[in-house]
């Protein structure tokens, strides 16, 4: 790869920038090891001892420390999409969309907007392989000026219910035995078959599943739909019911039955590796953005219902409009720092981009958000560098888990040149908003 062209290249990224006051190198032989108090550490291979063959010492605050960290180091799996990989790139805009939409990132052509890009199986857990047959994510969450926008797409157009309120239900069917945890990875038990027979919307992504689209040769090579209706909205207020779709430069290409189980068996971490192989050779994935739009007016036009989940709009019926390119060109530095506590909510918008009554868009925005305040045990989610917004953020909410962002107040009895947090001033940068 060209290192000088590679640079250049990061110089506009934002979020880039904004993550790297957060990295911390702690090796090299001018780096001693230290406590996460900053106690210097002189032996990491022994714990103390009373005596040459004594018990050890409970006064040996390194290894229970050092012990009650590691019983410390696991989160709550996702419940699904457990099994994911992340990578960083830049979404360029070719096509405004200014008619339709006040959404920023969608004005000038040539505006070049950060992302975050998330691609997971739905059933497996963290272990699972990458190429079983299964339900695949493609998240993306944009870093725009106006805050952070995130979307959530499947590699197929459509979805498995059309109420929100039976997605727990399927979800308890494709899971594996709660008796034998068999099998993972992939359904193939008759608990998911008979919630298909007894919930007939579900048939069409059922054949969209059983069919190549199941198996993606690479993340690369894979289509993505957010599957819900959206509205895009525009400054004199007119809203239009807006679909989107992803579609990779190289084309969509799948993996046959056994070429999966093989691949599988032999290297389970096939697309991941297949992901990092391509960024470091510099063969950046690409994929273009297309929307279809359908106005307001025309919701009842058709001979299938626009906000119906479990249907898709076709294309030579509503035309795809190409207004974009995403490239991913840049690897996470700390998977567990950045892609496991990276957070996705379909309610993450911004001005210009808006919901619809879908019912199962509705049940969406409040399921993730909620899942998330439990897995990540903390209510300030997008305080963690990887979710945190690009653009200012002025709340009112105030401590929970892991507060650490410290801001400027005044109140009586205190100069309006205090901070909260008394830290050195060269430190006070990092963490003032």
């Amino acid at each position: 790869m060209n290192k000088e062209r590679d640079s250049k290249e990061f110089e506009s990224d934002d979020k880039k920038k904004q993550l790297d006051q957060y990295h911390r190198k702690n090796t090299g032989p001018d780096k001693g090891m230290t406590s996460d108090t900053g106690f210097k550490i002189p032996n990491d291979r022994w714990s103390l001892r009373a005596g040459k063959r004594g018990p050890l010492a409970f006064q040996d605050i390194h290894f229970y420390r050092k012990q009650s960290r590691f019983n410390r180091e696991r989160i709550p799996e996702k419940v699904v999409h457990a099994r994911g990989f992340g990578v960083y790139g830049d979404f360029e805009l070719t096509k405004s969309m200014k008619e339709y939409t006040v959404a920023d990132f969608l004005q000038e052509p040539g505006t070049v907007t950060p992302v975050f890009t998330r691609f997971s199986n739905f059933i497996g857990n963290k272990g699972s392989k990458d190429t079983a047959v299964d339900i695949r994510g493609f998240a993306v969450k944009f870093y725009t000026q106006e805050g952070n926008y995130d979307m959530l797409s499947l590699q197929f157009p459509v979805f498995i219910m059309s109420d929100a309120i039976k997605f727990m239900d399927v979800t308890h069917a494709v899971k594996p035995n709660q008796t034998t945890d068999i099998p993972q990875a992939t359904v193939a038990h008759e608990r998911f078959w008979d919630y298909v027979a007894n919930n007939q919307e579900s048939a069409h992504m059922v054949m969209w599943l059983m069919s190549l689209r199941g198996r993606p040769r690479s993340w690369r090579m894979m289509e993505g739909w957010p599957i819900n209706t959206f509205r895009f909205i525009n400054k004199d207020g007119k809203s239009t019911f807006v679909r989107f779709v992803w579609k990779p430069k190289l084309g969509v290409h799948s993996l046959l039955m056994e070429e999966a189980n093989m691949i599988g068996g032999i290297d389970p971490d096939f697309h991941r590796r297949d992901m990092i192989e391509a960024i470091e050779k510099g063969a950046y994935p690409e994929y273009e953005l297309g929307v279809q739009l359908v106005p307001d007016e025309d919701e009842f036009k058709y001979d299938f219902d626009v906000l119906d989940s479990t249907k898709l709009w076709p294309e030579e019926v509503i035309p795809v409009e190409i207004i974009g390119k995403l490239t991913l060109n840049r690897l996470v530095d700390n998977f567990f720092a950045e892609e496991e506590q990276s957070s996705f909510d379909p309610s993450t918008l911004i001005p210009g981009i808006g919901f619809t009554n879908d019912p199962v868009l509705q049940g969406r925005s409040f399921a993730y958000r909620d899942t998330d305040y439990h897995r990540l045990g903390t209510g300030n989610i997008n305080e963690i560098p990887v979710n945190k917004p690009i653009s200012e953020v002025n709340t009112n909410f105030r401590d929970s888990f892991s507060k650490f962002t410290c801001r400027k107040y005044a109140s009586r009895g205190f100069s309006r040149r205090r901070r909260l947090c008394t830290l050195p001033r060269k430190s006070r940068r990092v963490f003032d908003q």
